[in-house]
């Protein structure tokens, strides 16, 4: 399974302290929590571990915190910890066994979390959410995936919308100045990365433009990943063959894939230097103007184009709909919330109507633009924001670690955007939702794939790697595939992931 990776930030010394720590823990309920009326009753205090993805994190007098508060009659303790060590933090305070309220959960499948459900760590709320209008309406899959072993949710989906996920975009500019179209199929993707590393796109005069912004990870394929799901159709790293779960490793199409990228990379289409490349230097290279195409969500597209917009107006970069019919669907969810089964009811449901407040319309315009004329004032119906505006939403990215809400163009919006490229991303992710491929073995259980997984992912990675770079042969790539399919980790692990999907659709008992 792959993990979408996120630009961390680091995180001020004294949130990594332990005493911080110590603080998200917080108090468990002692069954005096507020019920939902009267609106007068006394705020519920909730404390709540968390993570985040901007700048800086709220102070404890941020005003949309405050508002949040108001709306939900609640007193929030949040502890904001820097995505960098999060799950390390997260692991020592359930190890505690002093949890805060609530806790976000990056990974609901590896055996700490799994364990804790077992034993009894975490609210059974797989009837609960139910009761919650916002929070029913969130993706099914979303509520499917993250099931445990018994069939039942122990946690509330970090909701994420299921269509424009990541996949390449490319320099339209680009493609209208050589006479080319958006590409449709590998051979097509070929022939422009070679017109784009060949013809001097950027017209000055220099064979200095870089076809794709490439990069891998030290266990996956990183931003080349979509290529090979693109040959072998699939989502993920297993593929349904006949009714049963094969990984993709052992198919041909892998190996054309290894094929296709080897020749890209002998004829400099790719950077020299892919495999020890970031994603923010990949990010920057489209920024410069260097390369013609990369690959993020349709509205993280746009970060780079308007950078790029500051010298030319002309630059566009347009999300793809698919290569070679193939686009994926994300699963829903990234991560979800435990709710501390020490708290009491009256608190449980103070906390649901909590997340599901954060899923309304009204609560998802607070977190992105605050509170109107104070965060912001209104003219010509566009939001002008204000210097407490710009101040205190620089904290979009930890708020919205919280409350989101399900909305499936999400992914195409983001502020500055002008309505145009607006309108073409929704459509971008309207064609890719007719035709997005999901991925079956999200929330599978195999024991050990949670145990020789993560090595024997690197292994992988690194015959691929020097199969690319033509450090080894085609044919070390075949033998590697041999041995990998009589390795008996590997076939325990097919047998326990095949096993799983089978009690999933009702194959086995």
């Amino acid at each position: 399974m792959k993990s979408i990776k996120k630009t961390t930030v680091v995180c001020t010394a004294s949130l990594l302290t332990l005493s911080l720590l110590s603080a998200c823990a917080g108090k468990t309920d002692s069954g005096t929590g507020a019920a939902a009326d009267p609106a007068s009753a006394k705020p519920t205090e909730i404390n709540i571990m968390t993570t985040f993805f901007s700048p800086e994190p709220p102070d404890a007098n941020n005003s949309i915190l405050k508002e949040i508060e108001k709306k939900t009659n609640t007193s929030l303790k949040v502890s904001w910890l820097s995505p960098n060590n999060y799950e390390e933090k997260m692991n020592v305070t359930l190890s505690s066994g002093d949890l805060p309220d609530l806790m976000l959960v990056l990974d609901p499948f590896v055996p700490v979390i799994r364990k804790s459900a077992q034993q009894g760590a975490f609210w059974d709320v797989t009837d609960v959410y139910k009761k919650y209008p916002k929070l029913a309406d969130f993706p099914k899959d979303s509520w499917e995936f993250t099931k445990m072993e018994d069939g039942k949710n122990y946690g509330v989906p970090r909701v994420r919308p299921t269509e424009g996920g990541g996949f390449p975009y490319v320099r339209k500019d680009w493609l209208d100045k050589l006479g080319l179209t958006v590409p449709q199929t590998t051979d097509e993707l070929y022939k422009v990365w070679k017109a784009f590393a060949q013809q001097d796109p950027d017209g000055n005069g220099k064979a200095d433009t870089q076809a794709y912004a490439a990069y891998v990870a030290q266990d996956s394929m990183g931003s080349l990943g979509w290529i090979e799901s693109a040959f072998n159709q699939t989502n993920g790293s297993w593929k349904l063959i006949d009714g049963k779960l094969v990984n993709i490793n052992t198919l041909p199409e892998t190996k054309e894939a290894l094929v296709f990228l080897n020749k890209a990379y002998k004829e400099k289409l790719i950077p020299e230097d892919f495999a020890i490349l970031k994603a923010t230097q990949a990010k920057d290279m489209m920024k410069a103007g260097k390369a013609g195409m990369g690959s993020d969500t349709p509205e993280a597209a746009w970060e780079p184009t308007q950078e790029l917009r500051k010298t030319n107006p002309q630059a566009d970069l347009q999300p793809m709909v698919s290569v070679n019919g193939f686009t994926s669907k994300d699963t829903g969810f990234y991560g979800m919330y435990v709710i501390n089964k020490k708290v009491s009811e009256a608190k449980l449901k103070k906390i649901m109507e909590l997340l599901d407040y954060g899923a309304s319309d009204e609560a998802w315009d607070l977190v992105s633009y605050g509170i109107k004329d104070t965060h912001y004032t209104e003219k010509d119906g566009n939001k002008v924001f204000t210097e407490l505006g710009q101040k205190e939403l620089v904290t979009q990215g930890a708020f919205k670690q919280i409350l989101y809400k399900n909305d499936k163009y999400q992914r195409a919006f983001r502020n500055g955007m002008p309505n145009d490229y607006l309108e073409r991303n929704k459509k971008v992710i309207d064609e890719r939702s007719k035709i997005s491929v999901p991925s079956l073995a999200v929330g599978l259980y195999s024991e050990t794939s949670l145990t020789v997984g993560p090595e024997l992912n690197k292994k992988i990675q690194d015959i691929k790697t020097k199969v690319i770079y033509g450090k080894e042969p085609i044919t070390a790539w075949d033998d590697f595939v041999k041995k990998l399919q009589t390795d008996a980790d590997f076939q325990k692990m097919s047998k326990e992931l095949n096993d799983s999907y089978q009690k999933r659709v009702g194959g086995a008992k």
